[in-house]
């Protein structure tokens, strides 16, 4: 007997793909933007076509069988295929795009990005430009999840490549009030560890993680740079903080660099990274080449004035 051909469709699989991903049908179906009722036709649909069991609906949850999790894992690298295909076509068809997303980790020092965006802006034919300020594994998830164009990143994650732009340096500062600036000595992590120390929260959902030194008893947490930095400036703490944000603070001397024995700065390599290079368009990539221009001519300037 002539064993059964799957007749599936992409569209199929990316239901189970978001079902999964989201956890449950009514999460997917909000996801995908269809009723729960859709979610759970397309399921059916591609269930009655494939000869294995793709979900055990035993339980309170349909949850992956182990031949439906193989399966899965294949049908991914299709969707992603397809998508892709389906952005390079729009993107042949309209030329150049009107709208262009890109991802920042918040340690990217604002005035370079103004500085690309101004001499992009000329040259950008009314595109739009949607920039999501991230930090940590909210950037790279933008980009797994496809939600955005390019993304500046500290941490290339698997499957992407990226262009090197510039190292950032974190100091560890805090307001020559504090008690850490007037002991008048150098520090060790003992010391730091009686003292509230704040941090910058990552704005991941799925896997959130931690960056730096992290052994103080005390910590208060914020979702952003500048936030961390007025409070360092308050006096109510200390951090690791780029220096690239405070060049002013530390020259008004409202923020001074701890005298510690070890591990007082340490740097960030970002990246620069395409969600799908092959399919991005030709604002994408003159945005790119923009960011990567003025990058490397920071990183000149520094260089010059440090000699």
């Amino acid at each position: 007997m002539a064993t059964k051909v799957p007749r599936t469709t992409v569209e199929q699989w990316a239901v189970l793909a978001a079902v999964v991903d989201e956890g449950g049908f009514g999460r997917a179906a909000e996801a995908l933007g269809r009723s729960q009722s859709t979610v759970s036709y397309q399921l059916q649909q591609l269930e009655s076509q494939l000869p294995v069991a793709a979900l055990d609906h035993s339980g309170r949850r349909a949850r992956l069988t182990a031949d439906g999790a193989t399966l899965l894992r294949r049908a991914r690298a299709i969707i992603e295929e397809m998508q892709s295909l389906e952005a390079l076509a729009a993107n042949l068809a309209a030329g150049w795009e009107t709208e262009i997303r890109i991802a920042v980790d918040i340690i990217f020092p604002p005035a370079l990005l103004y500085e690309a965006l101004g001499a992009f802006a000329p040259t950008c034919r009314n595109t739009r430009i949607e920039i999501i300020e991230s930090v940590l594994s909210g950037t790279t998830e933008s980009l797994i999840r496809r939600e955005v164009d390019l993304a500046i990143v500290g941490l290339l994650p698997a499957g992407f490549l990226g262009t090197r732009l510039m190292p950032i340096e974190f100091i560890a500062v805090a307001a020559p009030t504090h008690p850490l600036i007037t002991l008048g000595r150098p520090l060790g992590t003992s010391d730091l560890k009686g003292h509230r120390q704040i941090v910058v929260r990552d704005s991941g959902t799925k896997r959130r993680l931690d960056s730096g030194w992290l052994g103080a008893e005390e910590r208060w947490t914020v979702s952003h740079v500048k936030t961390s930095i007025e409070m360092l400036k308050s006096g109510l703490g200390f951090a690791w903080v780029p220096r690239e944000h405070i060049w002013a603070e530390l020259e008004a001397g409202t923020l001074k660099a701890l005298p510690l024995t070890e591990g007082g700065s340490r740097s960030v390599e970002l990246s620069l990274v395409y969600s799908d290079r092959d399919s991005a368009g030709p604002a994408t990539r003159a945005l790119a080449r923009q960011l990567a221009d003025t990058c490397a001519s920071a990183c000149a300037r520094h260089r010059a004035g440090t000699r």
